[in-house]
This record gives structure tokens, sequence and C-alpha cells, in this order.
């Protein structure tokens, strides 16, 4: 069991104000695999003064020389690319070949980029006698999630070390164990003492802290649209600047003249990774009536296919939720589908065969499911698929777009003009187009309920400038 008994605040590992600790459960194995502090309002004090003082040395170094930084940084995540993936796999459980190649790759790239960024000269507009400047927002409170989290802590640190801002960080409770990796590399980059600070702990206590606090310029939270209300109601407050990424019910809209080979495989593997629990999952895939029954046909087989298991199996594509709270939960909306009339095509609540240890949750496919049941409506945040069908594209763009959220959605089709267009149709965040790969620096954030404001590439780097009008 992996035990850290200190915080990281202003440059050094800092003793914890309170005695009282957090677990960390293994979801396959459901014993606890580490152990990180609770954190106190005088410890995200602490961490925001420090935070306040580091900015006024950080904000005033030359953005090549913060660049350069970030670089190392990312090497160094790069460097430890096995064991951060190791330790995501067994605190959240997702499959450790899926976990080395998507949680502990993907930071490293983000830190890249923003090394590459940050190394442009800032941007400047002028005309007439104004001269357009951006600098930093100032000290920043990073509240970020279990599911991709260092992922998630990345694509708003290395930012806000590009802009030159400072930063107080707060991972889930769930998987914070990857954070203190972070934070070790963080010690020997060469940051000034206060530029990143860790502070572990719940929400209510540590995230409600760092909301409130004075010193605090701008909250970037990545989680549920109801803890983004509260940490919106919070920051009101003292009018700090919020960016918020929340949660999602994306469509997967299959036109009629769609590869169904491809893309249906293609829908199959994206709500089952990472068990379902990614906000983007496209966990509404939108067919045409007339060929839903060949559909479930290709979708039944594709999830057969899923290997699901002990998460230290590289043949494993999916492993155990996160907790068995989470489990609890899907399993509920598993039974409200079938109380509402949705059709099982496969899975349900039994869990997989043999694996009665661990949060698992078999791969689950509805079909038949209409607009107004709560599995089309509500964000789930587990491997279950809904299949909706419609009777022509107009319909399918309404179904699509009725929906509380706008996060990320997809289209296929074989025709590449009409894709694109019933893609700009789609009032989403982010769509992929005929399996549209992946992309680092790709604009991410939603529309509507799944939040405001826009993480990575040169977008991300604008969440973190304040634009200030110069007049000669």
């Amino acid at each position: 069991m992996k035990i850290y008994d200190k915080l990281f605040i202003d440059g050094r590992w800092e003793t914890p104000t309170a005695k009282a600790t957090i677990d960390v459960i293994d979801p396959f194995s459901e014993i606890a695999c580490g152990r990180v502090p609770a954190g106190t309002d005088a410890d995200v004090d602490r961490a925001v003064t420090a935070a306040r003082r580091a900015f006024a040395v950080w904000s005033a170094v030359p953005p090549v020389e913060r660049a350069a930084v970030i670089g190392r940084i990312a090497e160094a995540v790069t460097a430890r690319r096995d064991e951060i993936g190791q330790t995501i796999s067994r605190e959240l459980g997702m499959p450790i070949k899926w976990a080395t190649r998507i949680q502990a790759t993907v930071p490293a790239m983000t830190m890249a980029a923003y090394a590459e960024i940050g190394a442009r000269p800032p941007q400047e507009d002028h005309f007439d006698n104004v001269r357009v400047v951006r600098e930093p927002v100032g000290v920043c409170a990073f509240i970020t999630p279990w599911n991709y989290p260092l992922h998630q802590i990345a694509g708003k640190v290395a930012p806000a070390l590009a802009a030159g801002c400072t930063m107080v960080v707060k991972p889930s409770s769930e998987a914070p164990l990857n954070a203190f990796l972070l934070a070790e590399i963080m010690a020997d980059a060469g940051l000034p003492p206060g530029v990143f600070n860790l502070v572990t702990g719940a929400g209510q206590v540590v995230g409600e802290a760092l909301c409130r606090h004075p010193e605090v310029d701008l909250i970037s939270f990545t989680g549920s649209t109801a803890a983004g209300r509260r940490i919106g109601e919070l920051a009101a407050r003292s009018i700090k600047r919020v960016t918020l990424e929340l949660g999602g019910k994306s469509a997967n809209l299959l036109l009629d003249d769609a590869d169904l080979e491809k893309a249906v495989p293609h829908g199959i593997k994206d709500i089952f990774l990472n068990s379902g629990q990614t906000c983007s999952a496209l966990s509404r895939m939108l067919v045409p009536a007339n060929r839903q029954q060949e559909i479930i046909a290709l979708a039944r087989a594709s999830a057969a296919r899923v290997k699901v298991g002990d998460p230290s199996d590289t043949a494993n594509y999916m492993g155990p939720l996160i907790s068995d709270r989470q489990r609890d939960k899907v399993r509920a909306y598993i039974r409200k589908g079938l109380a509402e009339g949705a059709t099982l095509v496969c899975g349900g609540e039994t869990p997989p065969e043999g694996l009665a240890q661990g949060y698992f949750v078999a791969p689950t496919i509805f079909a038949d499911v209409t607009p107004e049941m709560t599995i089309a409506r509500e964000e789930i945040f587990g491997p279950v698929l809904s299949i909706m069908p419609y009777k022509d594209e107009t319909e399918a763009v309404k179904i699509a777009n009725d929906s509380i959220y706008g996060l990320a959605g997809a289209v296929w089709s074989g025709d590449p003009e009409r894709a694109l267009r019933v893609a700009r149709r789609l009032r989403t965040g982010q769509v992929a187009i005929n399996g549209g790969a992946f992309h680092p620096q790709a604009p991410f954030g939603g529309y509507k309920q799944s939040g405001h404001g826009r993480e990575f590439g040169p977008y991300g780097l604008q969440e973190f400038l304040e634009i200030k009008a110069l007049l000669t």
C-alpha cells in the first residue's frame, strides 16, 4: 500500500494540520491500495498564500523560460510512464494496457504541447491608439475528477504554467495517488516555490475552501454537473472566474448511408472504454429505425468481444468501476431501463461470470430506447449503451439535441459532406466525423449544462489570461 502523509505546499512536503486520512480503494481487490492526507481549511490557506507569493515571481519569468520548465515536466512524466500507468490502473481499475497508453501518455503529450505553445511570443493586438495585451489571471484552484485523473490535472496545470499563473490542485479522493507522482516531478522541475501546490481532501472541505478563498482568482473544475452548480454558487460570491467541464450524454448518430461494419464496433469500444466512465462517452447510439435489428446484431457481437476482468491482465479491455457506490448507481439505472420498457440486448445487473469480487458491471446494451426514458436523458457514467431508433435525418438531429448536455457527439455517413453538414447542426462542443481521432490540442468543453470554457491547445491557454487595453 502506498502511503503519503504530507502535502506539497510552497515547494516542500509539509505535514498536514490534522491527522485525518483517506484510504484509496483498489476497485478490483476491494482492498485499500493507498492512503493520503485529508486536508483542512488551514492547509488550503497555506497553499493559496504560497501560490499568491509565487505569482509575483512566476508571472515575471519570460514565457520561453516558463516553456522550458514545462518541457522538463513533460520529459519527466514520459520517463515515469509505466509507474504512472500502474498507479492509475490500480486506483481506478482501468486495464493496465489502456491506463499506460491513455492515462499516462496523454498527460505527457499535453505538457509537451504547452511547452511549444507557451514558448511563442505573447499575443498583442494593435489598432489606432490601442494596444491590447494579455496577462496571467493569477492564482488558480484546480478541482479534478477520478476518471482520467492525471489527464485532467495536466489539462489545467500545463496551460496555467504557460500563462504565468500559480495554482493549488485538489485531486479526487478516489484516485489521488497519481497527483503525488506529479508533485514529485514538480519538486524537481525547477519551479519557484509555491507555483504548484497539492492539497488532498474531501470536496466539501478542501474544494469548498478553495472556492471561497478570497485570494483565488480562477477555479477550473471537471466533474458532475451537480458539483459544478455548487462551485458556481460559491465562486459567484467573490466574482471569481470559473471554467467548468461537466457531464455529457453524447449522441452517436449513424445515418442511413453509414458503414455499419465500422460504425457500430467503433461505438461499442467507445462506450465501454474505462468502463463507460468517460464524460464524452457516446452513450446514445441513434440508428435508422428500419436498420435497428441489423445494428443490434452487430452491437451484440461487438460487445461479446469485450474482455472484462483483472486490470493487471493486458488482454482485458474493461475493468471494474471506481467504487461500490458507482457500481450500485449504474445497476440502478439498468433496473430503471428495464422498468421503463427498454429491450435488454446484453449485460444487465448480474456481474460478469467469474467476477463476483470487484466493482464490476457487465457491458450492457439496451435497444428500443425512446427519448423520454431515464437512461436516454441522464448521465449513467457506466458501461451502458442506449440504442435509439429514428425515422429520418431531421428527427435524428432533434433527438441528438434533446438533452440538457452538449459535450460531444459523433456522426457517421458514407457522404463526408453530409456528415459535416449534420455535425454542424449538433449543439455540442466536439463532434467526431466517421471515427475522427482524438487530438490532444483540439478544444474540449461543452454547450448547455456540460459547462463553459475550453481546455487544451491554444484555446485552453486563453482561459488563464486576462485582457488589458493600453491607450496611448
